[in-house]
C-alpha cells in the first residue's frame, strides 16, 4: 500500500490531504463542544442544523463552483479553497451565538466542497495505474480513519491544558500545511481537449453519467445508508457522551476516536478483501454492518440507563458503524473512477461528491432536530431509512450482477 507514495507528487498531495484532515477533527470537536456551550442539552439540534447547512453548501455550491472551475488550474484552485477554510477558523472562537455557527459554517463548507472534489479527481491523473489506484483509495481511507483516531486523542490531550477555543488554532495551521504543500507539488500538466460545453452542460454532465450507469446508481443507494450512519455519530455523540451519561469532554473525544477505531480496522483490510470479493461485494457488506450497527445503537438508547455500562456498548457500537462506514467508502471510487474519463472526470466526482451529501440533508435534521426531543426515535428512524436503502442496494446489485464484474470498467461508460 505504502509503495504509491514513492511518487513525489502524490507523496506531497497524500501529506496534505493529511494535515488538512487533522485541522478538520480537531474543529469537529471543538465545534461540538462550541454548540454545547451556546444551547445546553439542545447541543444535538443546534449540531444538526450546522451540520445541514453543511450538507446544502455541499449539494448547492459544489456542482456550481465545479461547474465554474474545471478550467482553471487544479493548484490555485486547491490553495484558494484551503485559505478560505483557514480564515474561517479563525473567526469561529469568537462566536457567541448559533446563528453565527451557522454563516461560518456554511462559508467553510463551501470552500470545502471546492477543495474535495477537485483533490479527488487529481489522484488517478497522478497514478494512472489501477492498481496504484486501488492502493492510493485505502491509503487515503486509512488517512480519514487515523484522523478520526488521532484528532480525537489529540483533543483529549490538549482539553487537559487548554480551553477548546484553542483547538482552532489547530484547525488553521493544518489548512496553513495543506496549501503550502499543494504550492510545492508539480501536478501533472493538463491537457485542454476543445470542448464546445457551456457552464450548464457542464453543471449536469456528472449527474447524467450516474444517472445512465448502473454500478454508479447502487453506489447511490449504499451512500444513504452511509449517510444514516454517520449522522447519529457527529451529530448525537456530544448529546450521548455529555447529556444522557453526563461525562466530560474527554468522553467526547474518546466516543468519536471508536468510531475512527473501527474505520481504521477496516481500512487496513480492504485491499484483499475487495481482491476476494471485489468492490461490490465489500460495499454490500458494509450497508449490512452499519444497518445493523444502528440497530444496536436503537437498542442502547432504550434500554441504557447507568453510564457505565451504557456508555462502554455505545463505544462498542461506534465502532461497529465506523467499520461499515469504511467498507462502503473506501473502495467506492473505484466505480467512479472506471465510471468516469479523464475529461470529464472532475465533474463525476463531483457529482458523487453532491449526491452523497445530499443523503445528509435527510439524516442530519433526523438525528439533530428529532433526537433533541427522543434520542430512541431518532435512532430508530434512521435505522428504518438505512434498512430500506441497504435492501434496495443488495437488491439492485443482485438483480443487476453487479456484483460478479466490480472490478471491471463500469458498463455503462460515458465519454462525453
Amino acid at each position: 500500500m505504502l509503495r504509491v507514495l514513492r511518487n513525489g507528487t502524490y507523496a506531497k498531495l497524500f501529506s496534505a490531504q493529511v494535515l488538512a484532515l487533522l485541522g478538520t477533527g480537531l474543529l469537529t470537536v471543538a465545534l461540538g463542544l462550541l454548540a454545547f456551550d451556546i444551547a445546553g442539552d439542545a447541543a444535538g439540534s443546534v449540531l444538526g442544523t450546522a451540520l445541514t447547512i453543511k450538507m446544502v453548501a455541499y449539494v448547492g455550491v459544489a456542482p456550481l463552483i465545479a461547474a465554474v472551475v474545471d478550467r482553471l488550474p487544479k493548484k490555485a484552485v486547491l490553495v484558494a479553497a484551503d485559505l478560505v477554510r483557514l480564515v474561517i477558523a479563525l473567526s469561529l472562537p469568537f462566536v457567541t451565538e448559533a446563528w453565527q455557527i451557522y454563516l461560518l459554517v456554511f462559508v467553510l463548507q463551501s470552500a470545502s466542497a471546492t477543495f474535495t472534489p477537485a483533490f479527488q479527481a487529481l489522484i488517478p491523473t497522478v497514478l494512472p495505474e489501477p492498481s496504484d489506484y486501488t492502493r492510493a483509495l485505502s491509503l487515503s481511507r486509512l488517512a480519514y480513519d487515523l484522523e478520526s483516531l488521532l484528532s480525537p486523542t489529540i483533543a483529549a490531550a490538549l482539553l487537559t491544558v487548554v480551553s477548546y477555543n484553542n483547538l482552532f488554532v489547530g484547525t488553521a495551521v493544518g489548512f496553513v500545511l495543506s496549501a503550502t504543500l499543494v504550492l510545492a507539488s508539480r501536478l501533472p500538466r493538463r491537457v485542454h481537449e476543445p470542448s464546445t460545453t457551456t457552464f450548464w452542460q457542464r453543471l449536469l454532465l456528472g449527474v447524467r453519467v450516474f444517472a445512465r450507469t448502473d454500478t454508479l446508481r447502487f453506489l447511490l443507494l449504499t451512500n444513504i445508508v452511509v449517510a444514516a450512519g454517520t449522522a447519529i455519530v457527529l451529530v448525537n455523540s456530544v448529546v450521548y457522551a455529555k447529556g444522557l451519561f453526563g461525562l466530560d469532554d474527554t468522553a467526547l473525544a474518546i466516543t468519536l476516536a471508536c468510531y475512527g477505531i473501527g474505520s481504521l480496522i477496516v481500512a487496513l483490510n480492504v485491499p484483499w478483501i475487495v481482491d476476494r470479493i471485489g468492490v461490490v461485494r465489500t460495499m454490500m457488506a458494509g450497508a449490512a454492518v452499519i444497518t445493523i450497527g444502528l440497530i444496536t445503537a436503537a437498542i442502547v438508547t432504550a434500554v441504557d440507563t447507568e453510564s457505565g455500562t451504557g456508555w462502554g456498548w455505545l463505544l462498542a457500537t461506534w465502532v461497529l458503524l465506523g467499520m461499515g462506514t469504511s467498507l462502503v467508502n473506501t473502495p467506492s471510487s473505484r466505480l467512479l473512477a472506471d465510471a468516469s474519463t479523464p475529461s470529464n472526470r472532475n465533474l463525476v466526482y463531483t457529482a458523487q461528491f453532491a449526491l452523497s451529501h445530499a443523503c445528509f440533508l435527510i439524516t442530519y435534521p433526523i438525528a439533530g432536530w428529532i433526537g433533541a426531543a427522543s434520542l430512541t426515535l431518532a435512532a430508530l428512524v434512521l435505522t428504518v431509512v438505512a434498512t430500506f436503502a441497504a435492501g434496495a442496494a443488495i437488491t439492485f446489485a443482485a438483480s443487476r450482477r453487479l456484483s460478479t464484474s466490480s472490478d471491471a470498467p463500469a458498463p455503462a461508460l460515458i465519454r462525453e
